[in-house]
């Protein structure tokens, strides 16, 4: 079980559901629906996050905004580059390796599709190092979907031919020896 291997007991699942349902809750209003005090709740929370169990993620929440957000998978020969990609590049909210078919899942999002497709298709498509790539534009979430977003990725516009251009943050990273080296 999930609550074993990261060692909580009853009382700190009901405090990670409790903050998950409602992030605004305070503390005593924690302590009074598990019926514990507010230090109690108060420590265990402090606890929780320290050991990285329990994290208040400030970001946009992509249920409630009009962004268009897509995933992209591929098969790379070399995915920890891409992965060091998606560190960097401001359209590219998280990247994940993957077993099976496919062994990297990128999530983008813009304002603008044409931008997510001009992304995909500079630094995949046309990219001799990428075998197989699929994207997928999302059309619905089911439950809050929150996550940082880059606001720079709004003043690039990306082209097939050139990228984001000379202020590309991969590019930069890439010529300042931050990432490794991938022809594109």
């Amino acid at each position: 079980m999930i609550s074993d291997k990261l060692k909580l007991d009853d009382i700190d699942k009901q405090i990670i559901a409790l903050v998950q349902e409602d992030p605004n809750l305070t503390h005593t209003e924690i302590a009074t629906k598990i019926n514990r005090s507010q230090p109690t709740v108060g420590m265990r929370i402090k606890k929780l996050e320290k050991n990285g169990i329990l994290q208040f993620q400030p970001g946009i929440n992509f249920k409630k905004v009009d962004l268009h957000v897509a995933t992209v998978e591929l098969k790379s020969k070399n995915p920890d580059e891409i992965m060091d990609m998606a560190r960097h590049c401001p359209f590219m909210l998280n990247a994940f390796r993957l077993s099976g078919e496919h062994n990297v899942c990128i999530l983008l999002a813009s304002s603008k599709l044409q931008k997510l497709d001009n992304i995909v298709n500079y630094h995949f498509r046309n990219n001799p190092e990428i075998l197989n790539v699929s994207m997928e534009v999302v059309l619905d979430i089911a439950k809050d979907f929150i996550l940082p977003i880059d606001f720079d990725s709004e003043e690039h516009d990306p082209t097939l031919e050139n990228g984001c251009g000379e202020a590309c943050k991969y590019k930069i990273a890439k010529a300042k020896g931050l990432v490794k080296s991938i022809d594109i």
